[in-house]
């Protein structure tokens, strides 16, 4: 009776409350799931310093999952870093920022929700390279090589002396009637380059169309006013028109006083031009280039002075102002067309001819795939997003 005693008191004493078995008290070695889960490969298509690691779950273990912790190191048997912890159970990793050409070994260790570790083999090595090409971008590829095959064939018509046809753009016809009307008239042209820089792609068309402008003014003996705000602006357009008139031979029509800085301060040039259309009364206001919130005043004042207006920017938010106010308008791109369009020069015409029909090609595989996909038929999309 009493070794019965003994022996429940030292159980009482060894034994913690609610014990389990001595097997369940161990920490069990985490589970390692077979290496044919994951696939590990350099990135495809980019720059040589990122690798990606795939796995899949097996069945009944991703809803489990609570996070996974991807450690790395640049050899087998040595302790590997964390770099990643991520919550969740997902079935991709790219390693981004690594060396080029480095061999790198990877682990995977997943947590579940009871508290156990499952965890790959030691996955590697793996490089990360550059690629020469990326795959995903072979319709640039074939939409470089139709656009410049485009250009090409039109070249060759244009030099073949073939004539090109280029829709009408009425704000470029007019050109030639409204300086004839301000001849008429007798009365100056008034010829604003926007506000902008130089190295604006619409003060540079705009300039473009002012030596065709100055072309003709100097050949009906026109006077034309042009205010500058930009210091620069100022310089190249004094030039330019300046040259117009020693190319139709009339250089000593040139006043040098007809082309001016006026101030850079938005509100104070656009006050500058208004007061010039109200005392000078120009038959003919060109505002082209870029604009910005005077373009109602300039455009408002010479709709005031009876003034014919053609106006052109690439300002979507200055468009509506000049719509309404001006008499023709330069919507876009045909500001940048009206070298091709007043010139004529066949080189021009050949490459505004070849955007055109790339612009019909892409519109038209644009309205075939959206009708495609409305019957589930996806592979127009699919091609242009890269497959």
């Amino acid at each position: 009776m009493g070794w019965v005693s003994l022996s429940l008191l030292w159980l009482a004493v060894a034994a913690p409350p609610d014990s389990l078995p001595a097997d369940t008290l161990a920490p069990r070695p985490p589970r390692v799931l077979e290496a044919a889960r994951f696939h590990l490969q350099d990135t495809p298509n980019d720059a040589g310093h990122s690798v990606t690691l795939r796995w899949t779950y097996p069945p009944g273990l991703q809803d489990s999952v609570r996070a996974v912790i991807v450690l790395r190191a640049e050899a087998p048997d040595v302790p590997m870093q964390e770099v990643k912890f991520i919550p969740g159970a997902p079935t991709v990793y790219k390693d981004m920022g690594i060396p080029s050409r480095t061999p790198f070994y990877y682990r995977v260790l997943f947590l579940t929700v009871t508290g156990d570790t499952i965890q790959s083999a030691v996955l590697g090595p793996v490089e990360a390279y550059p690629q020469w090409f990326h795959t995903g971008r072979i319709p640039i590829l074939l939409g470089v090589v139709l656009y410049v095959g485009l250009l090409l064939w039109f070249i060759v018509q244009a030099r073949g002396g073939k004539e090109l046809f280029l829709r009408k753009i009425p704000g470029l016809e007019a050109v030639d009637e409204a300086i004839g009307r301000a001849t008429e008239m007798g009365r100056p042209i008034l010829y604003v380059p926007g506000l902008s820089t130089i190295d604006d792609i619409a003060t540079i068309a705009s300039l473009n169309i002012l030596s065709h402008v100055t072309r003709k003014a100097a050949e009906y003996e026109t006077p034309i006013i042009v205010p500058n705000r930009n210091p620069v602006v100022y310089t190249v357009s004094r030039e330019i028109v300046k040259e117009a008139y020693t190319s139709v031979g009339r250089p000593d029509l040139f006043d040098p006083d007809q082309v001016f800085y006026v101030t850079d301060s938005q509100f104070g040039y656009a006050a500058a031009v208004s007061g010039i259309m109200m005392r000078d009364r120009p038959a003919t206001n060109f505002l082209i280039g870029m604009f910005w919130a005077e373009s109602l005043i300039l455009a408002e004042t010479g709709a005031a002075t009876g003034a014919i207006q053609i106006a052109g920017t690439d300002a979507v938010t200055q468009l509506p102002f000049f719509i309404v106010a001006c008499d023709y308008t330069l919507i876009g791109e045909e500001l940048y067309a009206a070298s091709a369009y007043l010139s004529r020069e066949p080189l021009l015409m050949a490459t505004l001819k070849g955007q055109d029909w790339m612009k019909f090609i892409l519109g038209t595989a644009l309205v075939l795939g959206s009708l495609l996909g409305l019957f589930g038929i996806t592979w127009v999309h699919h091609f242009f997003a890269g497959g």
